[in-house]
């Protein structure tokens, strides 16, 4: 056997790499990088993206059939279980659940993303592993790779058989590499008759890989007379010979979900199956987990509405000292907390969508934001309804259920949730890529001026250029709109949180400026600061969403106008409050403190404080696996649900 090799990357091959594959292009306007830059676009947003009447009903007719068949499914049989029945499973295929977004054309059902999230909504909040089976396969499986780059050819072939149930995985991680594509040690080498590839391998966390019929694999392609080479992307068969699934991963929450470790030991694949160019592999999947990205949200808010259903039924049921629990200020602050931001995560997961289905405009860190700010606080949401719950909340549902209790999961709900702050890129990943998109026109007109490794010269000329793009915009972010009382009228009780998000844009633009100033090249290690800007500016993003969505059902003339304004009131009030503490500590924190207490740390300096305890791990394996290729002595754990779904 060989052992499963390592590759090294220095800071600088790392970032070059990202750099390289992210998109460099902004061909359509951004709300979210106009905000960044301190101009608030509220036209980007306002009237609110509307799908149209035929679409519409499309949507609800296929809503009104799912929601049927997923009030037959029991959440509490994949809990106790571990698995997700095939029956389960089937009943979602023969719905069309595996080609939602699959066009009509190739066999699927060709929902909007619109749809699709609420769909996802929909089936998640039955058990939120059913919607990860769901959302792997079509937002980051073979669908949407395809989608993106696949030839025609391609499409033809695997499309129809993702749409009828052929369930398929996407893998990039490795057991040495997370978030540091530059070290991906998989390889698929060119055959020597230039007709197919040969993958090695080891894969880590493969949603969806250990029943997988179809898989997405990321490779590096050695650079080779008539080879681009580079990291590329290849659909490939699970069953092909040489792949193996060594284990299934159990977690702390989703114990539906199958997730494995995945090997693969020359397994040959032809040139047809290379998604996309050579070298290309990094793009698609950057671009794949935008798509990713935007269906996360969905189920987060659908967190939220069930975790208001639930405090608000359990606060209204539970009488303490006299009164029901929810008319105690203490528990009262939460239950308007829960619904203020569910409403807010509604509001952001749709206009998301819809701001995709739309496509006027590039919603790339919009995506971001969606995630990022719905994944934080969908799971303080969880952690508050637990609290309101008590012992109940702790409790597991199967516990209260055998004792004649109502079979409220709630600490299955913090469990399940935790997952999505890490996974399709961790909290404090999608900061930096959202720091890094939004600097995007600084590092274009100052670039030089911020690089550490760039010369005298290439700064020189980079501060000629940057002199004009700051003297007309730096001056712009002194006074706006956002001072002016009458403005945003229209959103009557509304218009003063807009104005305070115009104003607050421009702030942080100016926060950005002066980091850079002060900084400069050292600006990048300054991930405290700049993550404060970003979750100030996902804080803004949620703001302008409830307001728009506010008004367009007041404009609308929806019956439910009025609660949602003060539902959105009030989520502005609380989210100004958290935009205030972010903008003091951009300045005041312990950063520096907590930079020098954290070397001292890993050079073992408190290593004292740790004593008095028992570590259970202590001598049970390394860190991180040594995986090695070649025949394993382990069981093949694939089992797909279905039958093959090939021709």
């Amino acid at each position: 056997m060989t052992t499963h090799a390592k590759v090294d990357a220095t800071e600088e091959q790392a970032r070059a790499l990202v750099e390289e594959s992210r998109e460099t292009t902004w061909s359509k306007p951004s709300f979210a990088k106009e905000m960044f830059l301190g101009r608030f676009r509220l036209d980007l947003i306002h009237p609110y993206p509307k799908p149209s009447a035929e679409t519409a009903a499309k949507t609800e007719e296929y809503l009104e059939r799912l929601r049927a068949f997923m009030e037959t499914v029991d959440g509490g049989v994949i809990e106790a279980e571990s698995k997700i029945p095939a029956e389960y499973v089937k009943g979602l295929a023969d719905l069309g659940c595996f080609g939602l977004k699959i066009s009509e054309e190739y066999g699927g059902q060709g929902l909007s993303q619109h749809a699709y999230n609420r769909a996802l909504m929909l089936v998640g909040s039955v058990h939120p592993s059913l919607g990860v089976l769901l959302s792997a396969h079509q937002s980051i499986g073979v669908p949407e790779p395809l989608k993106l780059a696949g030839t025609a050819e391609q499409k033809r072939e695997y499309l129809p058989r993702c749409a009828k149930g052929a369930v398929s995985a996407f893998l990039l991680t490795e057991p040495d590499v997370g978030s540091d594509p530059a070290r991906m040690a998989s390889t698929a080498t060119p055959t020597e008759d230039g007709e197919a590839y040969l993958l090695n391998g080891v894969k880590l966390w493969t949603t969806n890989g250990v029943v997988a019929e179809l898989l997405v694999v990321m490779a590096r392609v050695p650079r080779s007379e008539g080879h681009r080479g580079g990291i590329s992307v290849f659909v490939v068969e699970a069953d092909s010979p040489g792949i193996t699934v060594e284990r299934r991963n159990s977690f702390m929450g989703l114990h539906g979900i199958e997730n494995g470790v995945t090997r693969m030991h020359d397994v040959r694949v032809p040139k047809s199956s290379l998604i996309g160019r050579e070298g290309d592999g990094l793009k698609i999947a950057l671009t794949t987990l935008n798509a990713g990205r935007l269906a996360i949200p969905g189920m987060c808010a659908a967190a939220g509405k069930w975790s208001l259903k639930i405090a608000r039924e359990w606060s209204t049921h539970r009488v303490q000292w006299g009164r029901p629990v929810g008319q105690h200020g203490a528990v009262a602050s939460k239950l308007s907390f829960i619904a203020a931001t569910s409403f807010a995560l509604d509001a952001v997961q749709d206009m998301s969508a819809m701001m995709c289905d739309e496509d006027r405009n590039d919603i790339r860190i919009e995506a971001a934001l969606a995630k990022l700010w719905a994944t934080e606080m969908s799971c303080r949401i969880a952690d508050e309804l637990v609290q309101i719950r008590g012992g109940r909340g702790y409790e597991t549902a199967a516990s209260l259920r055998a004792r004649g209790e109502r079979a409220v999961g709630a600490e299955q709900l913090l469990r399940d949730l935790r997952i999505n702050r890490i996974f399709e890129g961790s909290s404090e990943i999608m900061r930096l890529l959202i720091a890094r998109e939004m600097a995007d026109a600084h590092m274009a007109a100052a670039g030089a001026l911020v690089d550490k490794n760039s010369t005298l010269g290439a700064k020189a000329k980079s501060a000629v250029g940057a002199t004009g793009f700051y003297a007309t915009w730096f001056p712009k972010l002194a006074v706006g709109v956002g001072a002016l009382p009458g403005v945003y009228a229209e959103f009557g009780p509304l218009a003063k949180h807009l104005r305070f998000v115009e104003r607050k844009s421009r702030k942080q633009a100016r926060a950005l400026m002066y980091a850079m100033g002060r900084w400069q090249a050292k600006l990048e290690y300054r991930q405290g600061f700049l993550g404060r800007i970003v979750d100030i500016g996902a804080e803004l993003f949620a703001i302008s969403a409830a307001c728009v969505r506010a008004q367009e059902m007041r404009a609308a003339g929806d019956p439910d106008a009025g609660a949602a304004m003060e539902l959105a009131d009030t989520f502005c009030r609380q989210s100004r409050q958290r935009v205030r503490a972010l903008f003091g500590e951009l300045w005041d924190n312990t950063d520096d403190a907590d930079t020098t207490l954290t070397k001292g740390i890993l050079e073992g300096r408190y290593r004292w404080l740790e004593a008095g305890v028992i570590d259970p791990s202590e001598g049970t394996g390394p860190w991180i696996a040594e995986w090695e290729f070649g025949a394993s002595t382990e069981p093949n754990l694939l089992s797909p649900f279905l039958p093959s779904t090939r021709p």
